[in-house]
């Protein structure tokens, strides 16, 4: 069936409905991915919530679906554009193809676009609004911004996983599967709690150290949490990545803004300013902490983007917090930054209990 994609600039796609449209119609903000692999992470990927992906990529699904390399239990997308999808998963290891995995789910996926046309229009336009429907005209509605997406991709209640030392709190705003198990991995027991834990109750709980998490959505959103994160973040070794490294810039007053089209892939390259190196890290964000407004903070910025200067990471002078935009557990790769996760654990390791 024919469908059409309309861009909130009054741009419109067509392409070919591979997958059942809900309702006619969904609406999301339309942002683009570049990796040549990972589209199963990606779809999985709570940060991605409220969004429709255009994969740069021109064949996805080609080695299909597995039971193991999901992020999260569910999809988040909204829906899912691409060039052309593999009807099959060429792969010993594929239970389903991308078309089977996102029709349980009830996920357009919207095939034969000119993806390189489409994402030409958000590099110069900027991400925006968008609507998938079958009808050739639409109105778009813009996305409720008082509503963090936060809270539907956070966990409700409090679990733990692994049984060694030391024991560490994930403040889950929307976290990867990966970067709990890379802690795991470690020898390390892992608590996830939802993203609005009290602070006492994170005490109460007596952990070694705190992780803050990716997840989607503005930073700013989250602004009537930052007291509780500036708390804890002071009183416990800290590693914070992606969203988590926003909000540990806003507790302590700095600021945020939102790219143009963001960075989604897994070739960005970041400079590290102590290892005096280059890596090339797996992104996924909109916001960028601003690199001026740290400026009267007690934090050093240790990484940044190669291509367009951002913050990509920061260090407390005193404490032993460390945070970065990028995505260091690696998930669709590459593996270059996986060390982040061990100096954060001899932070750990050294620091003297914190907890009465």
């Amino acid at each position: 069936m024919k469908a059409y994609l309309h861009l909130a600039n009054g741009k419109t796609f067509t392409g070919k409905l591979a997958s059942p449209l809900p309702n006619g119609e969904v609406s999301g903000e339309i942002v683009f991915f570049t990796g040549m692999t990972g589209y199963q992470e990606v779809l999985t990927d709570p940060s991605y919530k409220n969004q429709i992906i255009v994969f740069t990529y021109p064949l996805i699904g080609n080695y299909g679906i597995n039971a193991d390399d999901f992020e999260s239990k569910r999809p988040h997308v909204q829906a899912v554009v691409v060039y052309e999808a593999s009807s099959h998963g060429y792969h010993y290891e594929a239970k389903y193809s991308l078309k089977e995995y996102l029709q349980q789910w009830n996920i357009p996926l919207l095939t034969h676009v000119d993806t390189r046309a489409l994402v030409k229009e958000i590099r110069n336009e900027g991400t925006m609004m968008a609507q998938l429907t079958v009808s050739p005209s639409c109105t778009l509605a813009a996305l409720d911004g008082h509503l963090s997406p936060v809270r539907d991709v956070s966990t409700t209640q409090i679990e733990t996983y692994g049984d060694g030392q030391p024991h560490l709190m994930l403040i889950d705003f929307g976290y990867k599967k990966s970067i709990l198990q890379s802690l795991i991995a470690r020898g390390c027991k892992v608590t996830v709690v939802p993203y609005h834990t009290l602070p006492q109750t994170v005490e109460s709980l007596k952990p070694d150290g705190i992780v803050l998490s990716n997840g989607p959505g503005d930073p700013k959103q989250l602004s009537q949490h930052l007291a509780s994160i500036r708390q804890l973040i002071d009183r416990y070794p800290t590693l914070a990545i992606c969203l988590g490294h926003q909000l540990v810039a806003l507790s302590y007053g700095g600021d945020t803004e939102k790219l143009r089209f963001g960075h989604r892939g897994a070739n960005q390259p970041v400079f590290d300013a102590v290892k005096q190196k280059v890596f090339m890290t797996s992104q996924n964000h909109s916001y960028v902490v601003k690199k001026d407004s740290l400026a009267n903070t007690p934090f050093h910025i240790r990484f940044t983007n190669v291509n367009d200067g951002s913050v990509e990471g920061m260090v407390h002078r005193h404490k032993p917090i460390l945070s970065v935009q990028y995505h260091p557990e690696a998930h669709p790769g590459p593996g270059d930054t996986d060390h982040i996760f061990d100096e954060f654990l001899q932070t750990v390791v050294k620091g003297e209990k914190v907890y009465a």
